[in-house]
């Protein structure tokens, strides 16, 4: 698993993080949720090793991130960022096949069509990524994360996925499909870490939720556990009712009240 103990992190000299403490576990699909500054990427950096703490420790299986290589880390966890960047003109099948060497696999045209089609764009590898909608340039890089795991579990332990906003771009129906690609990453093994913005899909998909308010945990557990009116009101300052569907109780938020 991926323990963070303590972690707090400055920004300018501005406190980002403070005392922060979670853990993302195999088997488990937890999402990250909050306000905008609430410190949401700055700690996802920090659990992908990306970034160090300025102070506190993030381990992997008992192992400092720190003392992995990037080599190492690429093999047990891949990252799905907010935005991702090409300068050259790669095809679809190219990206994809970065993330298989990213993972210490070869680079198959299996395994780039089966990636592909997990995430629904059979036929595009051949196609010009620049030239793609911006959905459908995301679905790609999680192709391309997909490609790099090769699974939930493999040689070393459990695989993590850490998704950044990975639906911002996308509509409902493939929203809903992205969720379900890393829940059923949960389901066979592998932890899933993703922040969203939408609590409904947060609160429907999610095993756990952790809240961050200000650069600390507000909030943690269970989604029927932690959504709740006062929550609401205190982290994003709106006074909306949060309503539960029948058994299992998931809750939900219905935003239009906030204009009652």
């Amino acid at each position: 698993m991926i323990e963070a103990r303590d972690l707090c992190r400055r920004h300018g000299g501005r406190p980002v993080l403070t005392g922060v403490t979670l853990t993302v576990r195999p088997g488990e699909f937890t999402v990250l949720l909050g306000p905008n500054g609430a410190g949401k990427s700055t700690l996802l950096t920090l659990l992908t090793g990306e970034t160090a703490p300025d102070h506190g420790r993030v381990t992997l299986d008992g192992r400092a991130l720190s003392d992995l290589s990037p080599a190492a880390l690429a093999r047990r966890r891949a990252v799905l960022p907010q935005a991702s960047e090409l300068a050259f003109p790669f095809t679809v099948g190219e990206v994809v096949g970065l993330g298989l060497e990213a993972g210490g696999h070869r680079v198959r045209p299996e395994a780039v069509r089966a990636a592909l089609a997990r995430v629904e764009l059979s036929g595009f590898a051949g196609r010009l990524y620049g030239e793609l909608s911006g959905g459908e340039q995301q679905r790609v890089h999680l192709a391309r994360v997909l490609a790099q795991t090769g699974g939930p579990v493999g040689e070393g332990g459990p695989r993590f996925l850490f998704l950044d906003e990975p639906v911002s771009s996308l509509d409902i129906r493939h929203q809903i499909a992205v969720l379900e690609i890393a829940r059923d990453f949960a389901r066979g093994g592998g932890g899933v870490l993703a922040v969203l913005h939408d609590l409904n899909l947060a609160a429907g998909f999610a095993d756990r939720l952790v809240v961050l308010s200000g650069g600390r945990i507000a909030g943690e557990g269970r989604p029927s556990a932690v959504l709740d009116d006062a929550l609401i009101e205190s982290v994003f300052g709106l006074r909306l009712r949060v309503g539960a569907l029948p058994p299992p109780g998931m809750p939900f938020l219905l935003p239009q009240t906030a204009a009652l």
